[in-house]
């Protein structure tokens, strides 16, 4: 979607507007002809973009400024007010970029500006090409950058999905829906990597890695060599092991196939079977149900979601999902398949054309542990995002990397922490030496709720709630030790703007 597409509002900027008008911090949504356009002030200073983010088209102006960025308030992304570029994730393009003019106490907009094009590097100590094993959101995000930076050496994209990357957390909301169509998912087309020179190979599986020897295996029995690798292969879907898990009828949820093999069987589905009441079997009920096939979700928890979101924000959601029909059966599992039904260890036998199973992933680490990488419940890095084998480094569902917000090391399984790590990840093999010190983002959307999530708390001893659930209006605070490690909110898009602000200013406090 084009950061252009929205229906201008407000005053036509080409005609000006008093200065007296936009405030220092201030922002303003207008339009140049049939193009919104965004003024934000900083002080002295006047900035002109486009006011639309490049990622599911936000309103910026709803967003927040930070130094000379905005960031979008759906899904946090961020441009630089001065060039319009796209400089964090999940949005990776750039936002047009026009030509202000100051002029008797007023405010005009002129034409649109190019946008920059990378300068080359030029270095002896650049590496000479770089690998990167993952096609995922953080593989896509680290050689996309690793251009953007201008880098001109080698990269190979090693992929084993049979699609190029595309955007995964759509494939359980709303393309799995049908309220996406296919092609917004694909991240960039396939004549992008040609014209960036990205040797994009998919349907690719790496055999082995030397890293005293820089150089791969791949399973075909080719080698290739790499000067600096990344791993990014990201995680495999948790499986079923009991009677009738393999039937035709039992699906997982990772990759497009998986979804487009849903979408095909969905006109022949009347009753389906959801295992797993997490972000992602939830997502996928309630997309379900947008097809108005009947669902039944079975999870051994109680509450659905309680572990991440408390209590009091599950039961929410539980309600939400029975407004729209689910039925729930909590505190139990399903013991086998067959291929009308689904037998619980409860006695209930619930009727089933399809299974989706949603019980989690693993971290695809097999390869950076025969490599002789460090391995902790996933790959560990350093704050660089480097394993213990220089030029090495993981981004992504395998990274553990120490984060300076909990004082843990912690591994994040979400689409936007993936491409931000892929982004520093690529920086860092160019020199930037720059820690990955990105406060972890999610958003989940189910039927008309939106939620979303800022910070990391793996283990929090209390939920604050300012607001109410039922008025879909308020912020969850989740402490631990009186610390504030995570905010989720709901309807309070730029409130989850300033809680990710306010963790990244306590992260910066470490420093001095």
């Amino acid at each position: 979607m084009s950061s252009d597409s929205a229906k201008p509002t407000g005053p036509d900027l080409r005609q000006g507007v008093a200065l007296g008008d936009l405030a220092d911090g201030g922002m303003l949504a207008g339009h140049v002809g049939d193009e919104p356009v965004l003024l934000a002030r900083r002080g002295e200073e006047v900035f002109a973009i486009g006011a639309v983010c490049t990622h599911y088209s936000g309103p910026l102006a709803e967003g927040l400024l930070v130094g000379d960025t905005v960031r979008c308030p759906w899904h946090h992304a961020c441009f630089s007010l001065r060039t319009g570029e796209a400089i964090r994730a999940p949005a990776l393009k750039p936002v047009s970029c026009w030509r202000v003019e100051r002029r008797e106490g007023k405010i005009y907009v002129h034409e649109k500006q190019a946008n920059p094009s990378p300068r080359p590097l030029s270095s002896p100590n650049l590496p000479r090409s770089v690998v990167i094993i993952g096609g995922g959101a953080a593989g896509n995000a680290a050689a996309e950058t690793l251009r953007k930076e201008g880098y001109a050496g080698s990269i190979t994209m090693l992929s084993a999905d049979d699609s190029g990357p595309y955007d995964r957390p759509n494939l359980s909301k709303g393309f799995l829906a049908g309220s996406a169509e296919e092609d917004w998912i694909p991240l960039r087309s396939p004549d992008f990597y040609k014209e960036h020179g990205i040797d994009l190979r998919l349907a690719t599986r790496v055999a082995a890695i030397e890293p005293a020897n820089r150089k791969l295996r791949l399973t075909d029995a080719s080698e290739l060599a790499f000067d600096a690798l990344l791993l990014a292969p990201g995680a495999d879907p948790v499986r079923l092991d009991i009677k009738g898990g393999d039937l035709p009828h039992v699906h997982y949820l990772r990759t497009l196939a998986d979804s487009r093999a849903l979408v095909t069987k969905f006109p022949f589905v009347r009753r389906a079977v959801v295992i797993g009441a997490s972000f992602i079997g939830l997502e996928v009920a309630a997309s379900l149900r947008a097809r108005n096939i009947a669902v039944d979700v079975v999870a051994p928890e109680t509450i659905p979601m309680e572990r991440i979101l408390g209590p009091d924000a599950g039961n929410f959601i539980r309600q939400i999902h029975a407004e729209h029909g689910v039925k729930f059966h909590l505190g139990t599992t399903v013991v086998s398949i067959t291929e009308q039904s689904a037998a619980l260890e409860n006695g209930e036998n619930l009727e089933a054309d399809l299974v989706v199973v949603g019980i989690g992933v693993r971290p695809l680490t097999s390869l950076a542990a025969q490599a002789g990488l460090s391995i902790d419940r996933g790959v560990a890095v350093n704050e660089y995002l480097e394993t213990r084998a220089p030029g090495i480094f993981a981004a992504g569902d395998i990274a553990r990397w120490p984060d300076r917000l909990t004082g843990e090391s912690i591994r994040v399984e979400h689409f936007v922490v993936a491409e931000r790590q892929g982004q520093t990840a690529a920086g860092n093999m160019l020199g930037a030496h720059e820690r990955f010190d990105a406060v972890p983002f999610f958003w989940t959307e189910q039927y008309d709720l939106t939620i979303a999530y800022v910070g990391h708390a793996e283990r929090w001893d209390k939920a604050e709630i300012d607001g109410s659930l039922a008025a879909r209006d308020c912020a969850i605070s989740y402490l631990r030790n009186g610390k504030k490690l995570a905010v989720a909110t709901v309807g309070r898009d730029r409130e989850s703007l300033e809680a990710e602000a306010a963790f990244e200013r306590a992260i910066a406090s470490q420093l001095v």
